[in-house]
């Protein structure tokens, strides 16, 4: 005799208001539902549609009283035309090797990580992060995700080269999605948080999806400034995904 068990209903809760980590004087809120073990990938795929962004088996979305600055932003492919600039970063990394991996941590990543945070982001709320805590950034999930590694040419053959960059990446059913990325701070000449977005519109090409999900734009933060120069650009507004053309998104 066959069994059907009831799948659980998604359920949302809200988070408690805490200081704004991109615009001084804000406070932020945050709508979030644990992701399901069954079907996870599916449920994933229409959240981030939706302008949820994922942490480990958390989706969550900006759920503010008195701000709308967060907008969810996303890339069509197919239609980008690199700029000069672009096309200069790309070629400065043109050395560098991109492996896909699972998503399993290493100590040479976490290292990177560290490096990363100890520099670019010192007083940020992932600098105290331990070796544990990224193992379950990288590994505690149920949906379609993986890394991708990219390394400097190697001084010996056969060996693999220094690793300089990481990108923690979901594979959705219509395109990719940047969860996290970071690299050597002593390689900032190379545009590296750049490059990793070009090449991973030219991954999404390869791949044959249509977007590139780049998570939340916000309006005034100089942290997120630089995902607005990427265009073509898609936001989510009460319209739905919406054609940016020469205005800021959300404006």
């Amino acid at each position: 005799m066959t069994q059907h068990f009831p799948q659980r209903q998604l359920r949302f809760f809200m988070t408690g208001v805490s200081p704004c980590p991109y615009l001084p004087g804000k406070t932020e809120r945050k709508v979030f539902a644990n992701l399901p073990f069954a079907g996870g990938p599916a449920v994933n795929d229409r959240l981030t549609q939706a302008g949820f962004r994922r942490s480990q088996n958390i989706a969550y979305r900006p759920a503010c009283d008195d701000c709308a600055a967060c907008v969810s932003v996303r890339v069509p492919v197919e239609e980008v035309v690199f700029s000069k600039s672009q096309k200069r970063t790309l070629a400065r990394n043109a050395d560098l090797t991109r492996t896909a991996v699972e998503p399993a941590a290493t100590v040479e990543q976490y290292r990177l990580l560290s490096r990363y945070l100890h520099t670019r982001h010192p007083e940020g709320g992932m600098a105290g992060m331990g070796w544990l805590d990224y193992v379950a950034m990288v590994e505690d999930t149920s949906v379609r995700t993986h890394l991708i590694e990219y390394r400097l040419p190697s001084a010996e053959a056969g060996a693999p080269g220094p690793l300089v960059g990481v990108a923690l990446t979901d594979r959705l059913s219509d395109g990719l999605s940047m969860v996290y990325s970071f690299y050597d701070p002593d390689l900032a000449d190379r545009s590296p948080g750049v490059f990793a977005i070009l090449d991973h519109i030219l991954q999404a090409r390869e791949a044959a999806l249509p977007y590139l999900y780049l998570g939340y734009w916000v309006r005034g933060s100089a942290k997120m400034d630089y995902k607005a120069r990427f265009r073509p650009l898609e936001a989510l507004t009460f319209l739905g995904w919406t054609r940016i053309m020469n205005e800021a998104p959300g404006a």
